[in-house]
């Protein structure tokens, strides 16, 4: 029956699961409270991966997630994951932070650091276990990268959950965005640290030199085109930046960060932003988690990988906290909001999986490594909303106090 069925059928088989078992988990069993459906879908990605439904039905894995249909869904998710990391760039507001420089950074700089140190520790406790490391890793590069995949906040998944908590465009929700998008910042340069190769590092600083150039001619063309054509342009821009990045051995991610990082927002539409953002999240996303899962391994074992997952959330999470807390300290804040804030920075999802995406594309971590990060973003993000929101129902004052 197999040899009846084209490559293309088989690829429509898999889209069809990728896009209706989160749906229909998320919607039947009404899990938005604990688990936005961009949550349950990268659960269902490792669900359909090769450690559990490889294990249970390996035929029925081998059939439909063969070679020949993971080409075409990684060439999807390469495309979905650049306009992402694009969107990201461009909702960056660093103009208010310079703003608020002085408040922002005192708290960016330890909601960033502390769970940094504390995930640092926690990779150098890994280095002396076989199965973490990447093949290509110096021990630098790993324990720096897991101590930053402990120190991610995701702005886009901490856009969404302020959306849901109805504080986005309250005072609060926008001193959060300020700290995220410094933070932001810092990530993306930490991974371009990590990835640079100093074989390659004239290729690497002659595209950052190009792409400093370039960007003050593209921004001057930007300013000059009517806003439809502004989307065509920005297309086209996010793939040299991207194309160019990875030509130089950074990698495409860090390039598509770049290429949004240099447009402002005020160019778009914001309602447009918005639902061009949902769009890629509802058609183009579901793949790349779908591509996260089959990346998943528990060669280790399964205990000791959830083990890895508990201790680098509990790194993740605690430093957060500890670092928002010393914040609010210094800058006065009662301590309920202090809680607030750090329990919603330390959302992880979507913005740290693509980091550590990277790392494994680099052989800087291995699958095992790359699944106990994957499960500990999950669970950090899982703990947000019901965690935040009792508390903001008991400190709803907080919304209306003054940026």
């Amino acid at each position: 029956m197999h040899a009846t069925i084209s490559t293309t059928e088989i690829f429509l088989i898999a889209m069809g699961i990728i896009l209706s078992v989160p749906y229909l988990i998320w919607r039947v069993g009404r899990t938005d409270y604990y688990a936005p459906l961009v949550v349950v879908q990268i659960i269902a990605g490792i669900l359909l991966g090769p450690g559990i439904l490889g294990k249970v039905f390996p035929d029925y894995y081998a059939f439909v997630f063969s070679p020949a249909v993971i080409a075409p869904l990684n060439g999807i998710a390469w495309w979905a994951v650049m306009l992402f990391v694009c969107i990201a760039g461009i909702e960056l507001d660093l103009k208010r932070v310079w703003v608020h420089r002085v408040e922002s950074g005192i708290t960016a700089g330890l909601a960033l650091g502390t769970p940094l140190a504390f995930g640092s520790v926690v990779a150098i406790g890994l280095l002396a276990l076989p199965g973490w490391i990447g093949t290509k890793a110096h021990d630098w590069q790993f324990v720096l990268g897991v101590g930053m995949a402990c120190a991610v906040t995701a702005l886009p998944i901490l856009i969404l959950l302020m959306e849901k908590l109805e504080i986005l465009r309250q005072p609060i929700g926008q001193r959060i965005l300020r700290y995220a998008s410094l933070d932001d910042v810092a990530i993306w340069g930490v991974l371009a640290v990590i990835l640079m190769d100093w074989a390659r590092v004239g290729k690497q600083a002659g595209f950052l030199v190009a792409f400093g150039l370039v960007t003050i001619a593209f921004r001057r063309l930007m300013r000059a085109l009517a806003e439809r054509d502004r989307w065509y342009v920005a297309l086209i821009w996010l793939v040299a930046c991207a194309w160019g990045a990875d030509w130089s051995g950074l990698h495409f991610m860090v390039g598509a960060f770049l290429a949004g990082a240099v447009m402002d927002a005020d160019w778009f539409d914001q309602a447009s932003m918005d639902q061009f953002r949902r769009y890629v999240l509802l058609a183009f996303m579901p793949v790349f988690f779908l591509s996260t899962g089959l990346r998943t391994q528990w060669d280790v074992g399964g205990a000791m990988v959830f083990l890895a997952a508990g201790v680098l959330l509990a790194a993740s999470v605690g430093g957060k906290l500890l670092g928002i807390h010393v914040a609010g300290k210094i800058l006065g804040w009662p301590r309920a909001e202090a809680s607030i804030i750090g329990w919603l920075l330390q959302t992880k999802a979507l913005i740290m999986i693509i980091f550590v995406n990277v790392l494994l594309d680099k052989q800087l971590i291995t699958s095992e490594t790359f699944t106990a990060l994957l499960l500990m973003a999950i669970a950090s993000t899982m703990l947000t909303v019901p965690v935040v929101a009792p508390r903001l129902a008991r400190m709803r004052e907080l919304i209306f106090k003054s940026a």
